[in-house]
């Protein structure tokens, strides 16, 4: 885990979903295989075929970006598959309870923080099957808002889905939330952080969910 930035008296956690609130690598890679293989199977090539043209991709983009990464859903469009179309995708190609389970520790966890904090998620999923990933761990009932791929039709890094998430905090909590009151908390610095972090916003990087456990709240401060 690792920290940027972190305000003295955040308001806000910003969630990630995939890879941050849950740890499960077979269930990331089907989530994206899953698309490649249709991807494929639309295309008329081998699925092997499709995994070379996003991973050769990947690694040009990273090469013409400075090394940065790019969503899939950002990726796909360059191949002619709209976010539209992802989306549609997203909701039919693989189902979280299949993969993940309640998540007792996650729990207590996002409890506790929920007590003092307005928690809200951010993903490049489609809200239907975000929100069914969080029934899976159990923690659907703290996260009131999702900020999905379907929500503003853009895929992270996109500043929108962060005006948006402030919006939503402001409006819930009834009064307006700075950037500067708000935590990013996600897998993948390019996708996840950097973006947040030059609007103002404190970040924190996590290798899995082992590192959500580990956030805690002391009388007056956010700590770790």
């Amino acid at each position: 885990m690792k920290t940027f930035s972190l305000p003295a008296n955040p308001r806000v956690l910003i969630f990630d979903i995939d890879s941050t609130l849950y740890t499960n690598p077979v269930y990331a890679r089907e989530q994206i295989d899953s698309q490649v293989r249709h991807f494929a199977k639309l295309r008329g090539i081998s699925a092997d075929e499709a995994r070379k043209l996003v991973s050769d991709f990947r690694r040009k983009w990273a090469r013409d970006h400075e090394g940065q990464k790019i969503s899939l859903g950002n990726l796909l469009t360059h191949f002619g598959i709209s976010i539209e179309t992802s989306i549609q995708w997203r909701k039919t190609l693989f189902e979280p309870g299949d993969f993940l389970k309640k998540d007792q520790t996650l729990i207590n966890t996002l409890t506790s923080l929920s007590k003092k904090y307005y928690l809200i998620c951010v993903t490049n999923n489609p809200v239907l099957p975000a929100r069914k990933t969080l029934e899976a761990i159990g923690i659907s009932h703290l996260i009131k808002e999702i900020i999905g791929l379907d929500t503003t039709g853009k895929s992270k890094p996109d500043k929108a889905i962060f005006d948006l998430a402030v919006q939503k905090a402001s409006e819930d909590l009834g009064c307006p939330v700075s950037y500067s009151q708000c935590i990013s908390i996600g897998d993948r610095y390019d996708i996840d952080l950097a973006l947040p972090l030059q609007l103002g916003m404190g970040a924190v990087l996590v290798d899995g969910v082992s590192d959500v456990y580990k956030l805690s709240i002391s009388e007056n401060s956010w700590s770790l």
